[in-house]
């Protein structure tokens, strides 16, 4: 039986399932206290589907953006936004994060642009170069996303 052709970035059914596992994975890791992966810090950021209305957990890198405030690239492997920035988009009045030792912080998302975007992506690729690489391969602009307490 031939495999069916999909769009490029299009995650098979196996990758959904891997990611699905490694989600549920990293958001344990966090909730423990543990909250790196690849070198970078996480989160658990907290959104409502956007068709569904139903809640949603997804495990986020985050760069520090001054003493209370959260950077995190929409990247989604390169070719699409991922389903959280838009859920996030769609309400982003219902968006919490979990930090370790921190517990559950309402806040709020900005998707930046023009100099705060560059600022930002400064901070981002400074701190994890093969994040550059990544979007110089990919035809759309990631969006960046500062979290701020609300």
């Amino acid at each position: 039986m031939a495999e069916k052709k999909r769009k490029p970035g299009t995650p098979g059914p196996f990758s959904r399932w891997m990611q699905k596992k490694m989600n549920a994975r990293m958001i344990r890791k966090v909730r423990k206290g543990k909250a790196t992966f690849m070198g970078m810090n996480v989160l658990i950021l907290n959104t409502v589907g956007r068709r569904s209305g139903e809640p949603r957990q997804t495990p986020v890198a985050w760069f520090g953006d001054g003493e209370d405030s959260w950077l995190c690239i929409a990247s989604g492997g390169g070719g699409q936004n991922p389903d959280w920035y838009a859920n996030l988009m769609a309400h982003p009045e219902k968006a919490t994060i979990e930090l370790p030792g921190r517990g559950t912080v309402p806040v709020t998302p900005h998707t930046l642009e023009g100099s705060e975007r560059e600022d930002a992506w400064k901070i981002i690729s400074t701190a994890q170069p093969r994040i550059a690489k990544y979007q110089s391969k990919s035809d759309r602009v990631y969006p960046i996303v500062r979290l701020t307490p609300r």
